[in-house]
Order: C-alpha cells, then structure tokens, then sequence
C-alpha cells in the first residue's frame, strides 16, 4: 500500500463520518484528531483516529475497520458466527451460512456488517452483506463478502 497523500479532515467531513457511523453500526466517535490516508495503488482510502486506523473508506461510503469495531461498542449490522467459522473468518474468507450463529434482522442485502465472534464478541472482519440478515441463517450458502479481516494489510497498517 503505497500512501499518496496524507490529510486532516474538515470539520463537516468529520460531522458526516460520525453521522454515517452513528447510523450504520450504533457507534459513536471521538477523537482529537481525524487524518485521512489515501492511497496510489488501492480502491480506499483509511481514516486515522488519533492517528489508529478505525476507518475504511471504501467507494460505497466508509466503515469501521476491524481496529475501530473492537474499541468502540457497535450495536447494529453484526453477524455473529461460531468458534469453527474463526479461523476461516480471520484469515479472509467469506461467511457461509452454516458458520452464522445470529445475524442483525435489520441488516438489508448490499449493508455493510461487522463479523463477531461468538464466545466474546470480538471483531473479526468487516463484510459486505449478501442477503438480508434475516434469511442469513441456514444450511449451506455465501452468505458475507469478506472486505477487510483481521492480520491484512489495513489490519497491520502503521502510520
């Protein structure tokens, strides 16, 4: 990841960052500072808080990053899965259903979720929802994209 350009954000764009996250997960951010990294060779763009990356900024609108779910308290788009859907999860993979132990029902097909683990609610991954969280549950299927999980490049990102 090669960094382009380094920025603070507006205090309109961090107003609309809040928002976006307060809406989308139930968070609520606060920071000193809100520096936003952009990069030459990939699709998005990370938010540093502090200067820890707890954003992903994607094209569709940005994220909490696995870093951000974990040190703030999310409320919604969570999917819960179960200890033998863990290491598939933290190393990439996409959620199938049989892994799926709870998913939030308001959860619609296209939303962005915060993959949990089971046992102590830990953040695995960030996805892109498949279908709606209330048929997530099942038998067999994909049923989360996996965007951003925990040991990749934004995981181990160092300003």
């Amino acid at each position: 990841m090669e960094i382009a350009a380094r920025h603070h954000l507006r205090s309109d764009a961090v107003r609309a960052l809040r928002e976006r996250l307060a809406e989308l997960f139930g968070v609520s951010l606060d920071a000193e500072t809100y520096e936003a990294v952009e990069f030459a060779d990939e699709e998005f763009d990370l938010i540093l808080l502090d200067g820890e990356p707890w954003v992903l900024d994607l094209p569709a609108g940005a994220v909490l990053t696995v870093h951000g779910a974990n040190n703030t308290e999310p409320t919604d788009r969570i999917v819960t899965v179960d200890a033998g859907a863990v290491a598939f999860v933290s190393d990439g993979a996409d959620v199938m259903r049989p892994g799926i132990v709870e998913a939030d029902p308001a959860i619609a097909s296209g939303d962005p979720v915060l993959i949990a683990e089971e046992t102590h609610g830990k953040k695995l991954a960030v996805g892109r929802a498949l279908t709606d969280g209330a048929e997530m549950l099942g038998d067999q299927g994909k049923v989360v994209e996996s965007i951003h999980h925990v040991g990749d490049d934004i995981y181990s990102f160092s300003p």
